[in-house]
């Protein structure tokens, strides 16, 4: 991912403006590293089939890591989760704010899709890609599952609804990094075949965000863990036993999955995959 490193630190977000902390606080959680799971589907799809194409995905993959970070920092937030720490650094409303925090949210969300319009494909690609994140991240995806995540604090639900809110909230925008990397090489019934797939593995990485969240501490997750007591988590529900059944259930689909993948897509994500998929045991 250091190609992906060196085009996110050269198209960092920049303002002219009085303002004397906006574009710190612009770049600071961008910069703070992370996973960069999501920017990592999407070109491992598109490599496996055109590496021509790598330069010009790496705008798309850079729009996906910009809105993941905003809805990081809105999810943050105290009228949300009150976490003080992400990334293994403070978050945004402790480094300086709750408005700058607000802000700079709305500001990478926007700036994700300023990003993807100027991406080198044709007007066609652009939207189809620009549809993908904006319906995945947005008000029937991400968005709706932190609603629902939020309203639903402190009122258990039946397993199936939380299947359903963190579909939404956490597994969508994972799937649509991979279809999106599809729609790149010009692949929709592989695009339909890889978002389904992602639905799945968007919902055991939550569930091992979980498990995690009990097993480790702030320190090793690089974000406050043990906070998951009120809201309707995998492990609060099932319990830990359970859930990392639940767990072992997916991964082992999941794995069958990608093994039933053509050889150059199986071998390019494999590497990435399969220390996420087992991260839980």
């Amino acid at each position: 991912m250091q190609k992906f490193e060196k085009f996110l630190l050269d198209n960092l977000p920049m303002s002219k403006s009085i303002h004397p902390t906006y574009e710190k606080a612009l770049h600071k959680m961008l910069v703070a590293g992370g996973k960069r799971f999501r920017p990592a589907l999407l070109l491992g799809v598109v490599n496996s089939y055109n590496t021509l194409l790598e330069e010009g995905a790496m705008h798309a993959a850079l729009a996906i890591e910009l809105l993941h970070t905003y809805s990081l920092i809105h999810d943050d937030l105290p009228a949300m989760d009150n976490s003080p720490l992400r990334r293994g650094e403070p978050t945004l409303h402790v480094a300086f704010d709750e408005v700058t925090a607000i802000l700079v949210g709305d500001a990478l969300n926007t700036y994700s899709f300023e990003v993807l319009c100027s991406a080198p494909f044709s007007d066609y690609t652009r939207v189809q890609l620009i549809r993908e994140l904006a319906i995945n991240g947005g008000l029937n995806g991400m968005v709706l599952g932190q609603a629902i995540d939020c309203f639903f604090e402190n009122k258990p639900l039946a397993i199936d609804d939380i299947k359903v809110l963190h579909t939404n909230k956490t597994a969508k925008l994972i799937a649509a990094s991979l279809k999106m990397g599809a729609v790149i090489v010009d692949r929709e019934e592989l695009g339909e075949k890889l978002y389904e797939f992602g639905i799945k593995l968007g919902l055991l990485f939550q569930i091992q965000d979980d498990i995690l969240d009990v097993t480790q501490t702030s320190q090793m997750a690089g974000k406050l863990t043990n906070n998951d007591g009120d809201k309707n988590s995998f492990v609060t529900i099932l319990g830990l036993e359970k859930a990392v059944s639940e767990a072992n259930i997916l991964a082992n689909e999941l794995i069958d999955e990608l093994n039933s993948f053509d050889e150059n897509l199986k071998n390019e994500l494999s590497e990435l995959l399969i220390k996420y998929i087992n991260r839980h045991k």
